[in-house]
């Protein structure tokens, strides 16, 4: 293709930044109010502001009709009740909430939006809202010189995004995701600014291929769209947090995870028949290294026909299932959009009878070409056809299955354009477009069907759902790994900014694949990629065909003892872990953060890339080159121990840390507490043993956190039947305060008491637990 050959820099494709070629929207001719929206005509289009909150505002610009508000695949709310009050001049329209202060100049039409402190959000100066003759549409906004933004979903490169320009446009990436690689599989067109230790977020709600330039110019950044509406959210924070917050209230929360899903997931492309899977998962226990899940890739399947099994092959899936779960391993199959053309094909033949495959607007199928040959693609975007595929999943879960792989849901294609022709027509629930406009949003419908047809088919067990494609509002449906990438350190160092952006953009349950995806690994890259692994959100260890093959044991003992030692850490975490999921169901926060997002004022943790929070007070300071054992920590304020050792690191300040082949540095913060569990075996996961780990800190220093356990495999926590306990840690001069400060839920869990172990506790110390005071100050007990 020529844009991987020099002609990509002929002069005359050199794009136009300044956006000379747009319309300006002109002049508010008039202004007409309903409840809290307010629709503006201008020169030259038409503008709807409206308030979903009082810290939310959304602004749509359409050329050329009143914009249309109930297009989003992505926004689950309607607006609040929010009260506004105006001040109207001839120059000026000011609206104001508790939390906005949004001022609209009418001549030409320029937004501004402040906060309740006046602190500018968003702001348009000499550039504003406009689009061209081709319908694409285009805003500017200011840039602050201490402007950083995060967010993006799935991007390649460094923590911070300034200084970058990204397209969302979901893609099928082989090739080698160098920090230029763009786009991606996933297109999530929201990002959060923070400056001076404040922030604030913008959702750009356009299914259309977006794009986003932070790069071109010193004091403006735009986003923009090849079509449809300008359609964007200003959330207004004012911290990190609670832009998150924002942002996932409106496009949605994940569901708690079932556990096994949080467990460690083991797969290669592919396990290529019943015999092989069965001595892997043989050598997982006789080694006694904890595995949840094998994966099944395309070989499993008729020919690569979705809802097969080659029976050659897999003779008897049914027992195999059924096996595996004795053993405590789940299967989770690789599931794909392509559906083979064969008249001989139950799927296909209902496909077509049914109407449900994506056509062109003249009535033929269209075919691509994916791993089964030519094939049909169902129209997700049809509520009808979600329904029909998700009950095709029964094939599944009549098996025992309760866990999908969505792959090449881009969709791919094997063409030139890597994706379906933009010509093709989506019915769109009665409002027919173009795959132009819906290609970003295939994904996510096909996630959509999939886990809603298997929570139908799982009666009230939780249906795990991994995808490589979405949209915002992906995470109600699916956890999401970060695409083919390949076994270089590179690619370890990159995941770690990967997983920040991705949880700081909704998707907490995401992960890299371990190891590497392509190229052959090597022990000490396996080694170092598995102590980062045990503590992402997704855990899973994946290959290429062709590859090294890259189980624990492939690389001699030595290397083994450290993986396993690792792995089973994940399965000692997993309460901590657990709380932490639970956390991001109800307020989208992420599992893994980046250190800003907990310090905020610390300009020094602004585009820290190899250093992660766990909660808000782990942190993991992983090796990611080779060769090394030695090097630099930054720790933020307070005072860190070493998990390993309890050596005491003081913050505000870099550390050099020594690090064998078979040490992980992992701090936690004094004051706080963590949650823990023993490793038993594979087929005893749910342990009847779990203890808090407390770290006494400094008078003066409180801490609060959750505790959160349910059944881990049902949805009747949604009925009460859960255990949370809010705990505060208080550390004071003569004693060390542990308070559960109140209870709820019904759930009785399998152990009877939590352990509680104090470090760093001084002689004179005390140990006051629920207001009562024990004598042995090194370990107690809380009953249930």
């Amino acid at each position: 293709m020529l844009e991987d050959t020099s002609f990509a820099i002929l002069p005359e494709n050199k794009q136009d930044t300044t956006g000379k070629h747009y319309l300006d929207i002109g002049n508010v001719l008039s202004i007409e109010k309903q409840q809290n929206m307010y629709q503006l005509t201008c020169t030259n289009g038409f503008v709807t502001l409206c308030f979903y909150t009082d810290a939310i505002l959304r602004v749509v610009m359409n050329p050329t009709s009143q914009p249309v508000l109930d297009l989003s695949k992505s926004i689950h709310v309607t607006p609040l009740d929010v009260s506004v009050s105006e001040e109207d001049s001839e120059a000026v329209l000011l609206l104001k909430t508790k939390k906005l202060e949004v001022k609209i100049e009418k001549n030409p039409l320029r937004i501004t939006v402040k906060d309740e402190n006046s602190r500018i959000l968003v702001k348009e100066q000499e550039r504003g809202m406009a689009y061209d003759q081709n319908g694409e549409i285009r805003v500017w906004k200011q840039m602050e010189e201490s402007d950083h933004f995060y967010g993006f979903g799935e991007k390649s490169g460094f923590l911070d995004k300034r200084g970058e320009k990204y397209e969302m446009w979901n893609t099928d990436v082989y090739a080698p995701h160098n920090p230029e690689t763009d786009p991606l599989y996933e297109s999530i067109p929201y990002f959060m600014t923070l400056r001076n230790g404040k922030a604030h977020g913008i959702f750009f709600d356009n299914t259309f291929r977006t794009f986003f330039d932070m790069k071109s110019e010193i004091d403006r950044y735009s986003f923009s769209a090849e079509g449809g509406q300008l359609d964007y959210y200003v959330l207004a924070g004012p911290d990190p947090k609670k832009v998150l917050e924002q942002y996932t209230y409106l496009t949605g929360r994940m569901p708690i995870p079932p556990k096994w899903a949080i467990g460690y997931h083991q797969s290669r492309y592919s396990y290529e028949t019943e015999a092989e899977v069965r001595e892997l998962a043989a050598n997982f226990l006789e080694r006694d290294i904890p595995v949840d899940v094998i994966h099944l890739d395309i070989h499993y399947m008729n020919g690569y026909r979705v809802f097969t099994f080659d029976r050659d092959r897999f003779p008897n899936p049914e027992k195999l299932i059924a096996d595996l779960r004795e053993m405590g391993i789940r299967v989770v199959p690789i599931v794909d959009p392509g559906v083979k053309q064969d008249a001989e094909y139950p799927i296909y033949q209902e496909g077509v009878q049914g109407d449900n495959f994506c056509k062109y607007i003249e009535g033929d199928i269209y075919f691509g070409d994916v791993w089964p040959g030519k094939s049909a693609f169902p129209d997700f975007t049809d509520e009808k056809v979600r329904k029909w595929w998700g009950e095709k999943h029964a094939f599944y879960t009549d098996m025992g299955i309760d866990g999908i792989w969505n792959d090449m849901n881009e969709p791919a294609v094997f063409n030139e354009t890597k994706t379906m022709d933009t010509s093709v027509m989506h019915r769109n629930d009665g409002r027919p477009t173009t795959h132009k406009e819906l290609h970003n949003v295939y994904g996510l419908l096909m996630g959509k069907a999939t886990y809603e047809g298997m929570k139908d088919q799982l009666q009230g067990k939780r249906p795990f759902l991994l995808t490589r494609a979405g949209y915002s509002g992906v995470q109600r449906y699916a956890a999401v790994w970060t695409g083919d990438n390949r076994s270089f350190w590179e690619h370890l160092q990159m995941s770690l900014p990967m997983v920040m952006n991705l949880g700081l953009s909704g998707v907490a349950f995401t992960g890299p694949d371990v190891g590497g995806f392509a190229h052959d690994t090597n022990p000490e890259l396996l080694v170092r990629w598995t102590q980062v692994g045990a503590f992402t959100p997704y855990f899973r260890n994946h290959s290429a065909l062709n590859t090294k093959y890259q189980e624990p044991w492939q690389f001699g003992e030595k290397y083994e003892t450290i993986m396993k030692n690792y792995m089973q850490m994940r399965y000692e975490w997993l309460p901590q872990l657990y709380s932490l999921f639970f956390k991001a169901s109800q307020t989208g926060l992420p599992v893994m953060r980046p250190l800003f997002m907990e310090y905020p004022d610390d300009e020094r943790t602004y585009n820290l890339n190899d250093v992660v929070m766990i909660g808000d007070n782990v942190l993991l300071a992983p090796i990611l080159s080779p060769g090394v054992t030695d090097r630099a920590v930054y720790l933020p304020e307070g005072e860190w121990i070493l998990w390993a050792t309890g050596e005491t690191f003081e913050g505000n300040r870099a550390h050099l840390v020594h690090a064998e082949l078979a040490d992980l540095p992992l701090f936690i913060k004094k004051g706080t507490a963590v949650m823990q569990t023993k490793w038993v075996s594979n087929q005893e996961k749910e342990t009847k043993q779990r203890s808090m780990h407390v770290v006494a800190g400094n008078p003066g220093d409180v801490y609060s956190f959750t505790y959160y356990d349910d059944d881990g495999e049902t949805f009747a926590y949604e009925k009460g039947d859960y255990l949370k306990w809010n705990i505060e840690i208080k550390s004071e001069e003569d004693a060390i305060h542990v308070t559960i400060l109140d209870k709820e839920g019904n759930y009785l869990p399998p152990y009877k008491e939590v352990d509680v172990n104090l470090a760093e506790l001084k002689p004179n110390q005390n140990v006051i637990l629920n207001g009562k005071t024990y004598e042995d100050k090194q370990q107690f007990k809380i009953i249930l």
